[in-house]
């Protein structure tokens, strides 16, 4: 199944992934890959990181304590090697990991009676690191609200706050470092209000992007494009100014379908996402899609 044209084409994939047997995963929420190609998936289950070779071959898996709450994954390249930051949802925290699983850094809700109580929980979604190691979270399903940490976790500043105008957000899905500009901007998928919005590093609202996007998750940067997985069954490609290449993999009004997302094997697609979550986009341009389905689903699209 090819998808895409012009200079985007794709072959589809299926069952790229290789579990082994007895192995069940959950809903698949994240994916990133580290310095050697090795794809790394974070899904509700006990093997919440299970982690492939770029041919789909099983490796090993880990994070059972992380599974109730599965959600985020941030990979970061550090002058002292490559880690993982893991957004757990049911447990309200950030933890920055080695790639195999040990423990740096935990961060838990922030210090901000003003936003946060017992009833007002902190559910970090995503997380980034920018240029000068800043961890910035993002607060998608709890209080709408990007939180900015130094390196060794210590709390610098919040943005954001509910709302629809500029520098006010609604489910802040997910969060990136953009570099396609002359200087560094976070870029916040602001899911709830159907849109893109960009940041300064200190927080200060720059732009917003929107009209071709319904529920972006998250973004993902290859070269001077963006490629967003949307939740309502389909993939968006972006270009440097943020005008729209293409719509990947569309099933129309797929969202819609009895017991979305975790409609029957009968009636999932080859050619066609239900409900994508997150994405990375590798060296070669191939695209690896995790899809919100509660017994995981996990893509390659093949750049031709």
């Amino acid at each position: 199944m090819k998808l895409g044209t012009g200079s985007h084409q794709y072959e589809w994939v299926e069952n790229w992934a290789k579990i082994p047997e007895g192995m069940t995963l959950g809903y698949t929420h994240g994916v990133v890959e580290d310095a050697q190609g090795r794809i790394y998936v974070h899904n509700a289950s006990k093997d919440a990181i299970v982690v492939f070779d770029a041919d789909g071959n099983f490796l090993n898996s880990w994070g059972e304590a992380f599974a109730a709450g599965a959600h985020g994954l941030f990979l970061s390249k550090e002058a002292d090697g490559e880690y993982l930051y893991l957004s757990a949802t049911n447990q309200n925290i950030v933890v920055k990991t080695t790639l195999d699983g040990q423990e740096v850094l935990r961060i838990t809700t922030p210090d901000l009676p003003e936003i946060y109580d017992e009833e007002k929980k902190f559910v970090p979604t995503e997380t980034t690191v920018g240029p000068h190691g800043n961890i910035y979270i993002a607060d998608g399903y709890g209080q709408p609200w990007v939180h900015c940490y130094s390196a060794q976790g210590e709390y610098i500043r919040s943005f954001g706050g509910r709302g629809d105008g500029l520098g006010q957000l609604n489910n802040p899905h997910g969060i990136m470092l953009d570099t396609r500009g002359s200087e560094p901007l976070l870029l916040v998928s602001d899911r709830g209000n159907h849109r893109l919005q960009y940041f300064t590093l200190d927080g200060e609202p720059v732009k917003i992007t929107e009209g071709m996007l319904d529920l972006p998750c998250t973004t993902d940067q290859y070269g001077d494009e963006l490629y967003i997985p949307d939740l309502h069954s389909r993939l968006t490609i972006l270009d440097k100014e943020d005008k729209l290449v293409m719509h990947l993999g569309e099933r129309d009004h797929g969202w819609e379908i009895p017991g979305w997302p975790n409609i029957e094997h009968s009636l999932r697609q080859v050619g066609n996402f239900t409900s994508p979550h997150d994405l990375h986009v590798d060296g070669s341009g191939n695209i690896y899609v995790v899809e919100w389905i509660n017994d995981g689903r996990i893509t390659k699209l093949a750049r031709l």
